[in-house]
């Protein structure tokens, strides 16, 4: 008997606008590294205005609108967060802000991996045990292992940005198998 292999729709967020990013970088790490039958698209942040719960009760603005329907639309989700203050940027509280919302939060039910890089030994542990406390609240299902904490992210990008650290390679892989195989059991 062979089991069919379903595809895995992911929608990948970066929690840094910051051009030259180690978190978006991994992020595109990500994308390159994913395992058959899973594709990983990017979702936009940047262009989210500041969450107002007036401006949501008057209707959703256009671009929280298409995020929205970008996460519903996806079978997972994947975070790769920064470290600011140790917690999760702004910019990623603010969107979690808004597509938390109701009617239909789009991140309920949903399987979630979380990873992300920094400079410092830690490489983003203390905002992604944040990100998990939300997850509670979000009835979201976190991936528990592997952890994708990478340190010391100078050491491990090129200049252009891009992974040349085999071991995190590998973490990274080892995180997307772990988010297919979660996906698959919750399905």
């Amino acid at each position: 008997m062979t089991s069919e292999i379903r595809p895995v729709r992911v929608v990948g967020i970066s929690g840094s606008l910051r051009a030259a990013s180690y978190n978006t970088a991994a992020l595109k790490a990500a994308i390159a590294l994913a395992p058959e039958g899973m594709t990983i698209e990017t979702a936009e942040i940047g262009d989210l205005p500041h969450y107002n719960d007036d401006v949501r009760l008057a209707g959703y603005p256009p671009q929280v609108q298409r995020f929205r329907d970008q996460l519903s639309a996806a079978d997972a989700i994947l975070f790769v967060t920064p470290e600011y203050n140790y917690s999760i940027p702004g910019v990623l509280k603010n969107a979690i802000d808004w597509a938390s919302r109701p009617p239909s939060p789009p991140f309920d039910n949903k399987p979630v991996a979380i990873m992300g890089a920094s400079m410092g030994v830690l490489g983003t542990a203390r905002a992604q045990y944040q990100l998990r406390q939300m997850l509670v609240f979000l009835n979201a299902f976190p991936v528990n292992k592997p952890e994708v904490m990478i340190g010391a992210a100078q050491t491990k990008f090129d200049a252009a940005g891009v992974l040349t650290d085999e071991p995190t390679k590998d973490f990274i892989r080892e995180l997307l198998k772990s988010l297919a195989a979660w996906t698959a059991r919750l399905r």
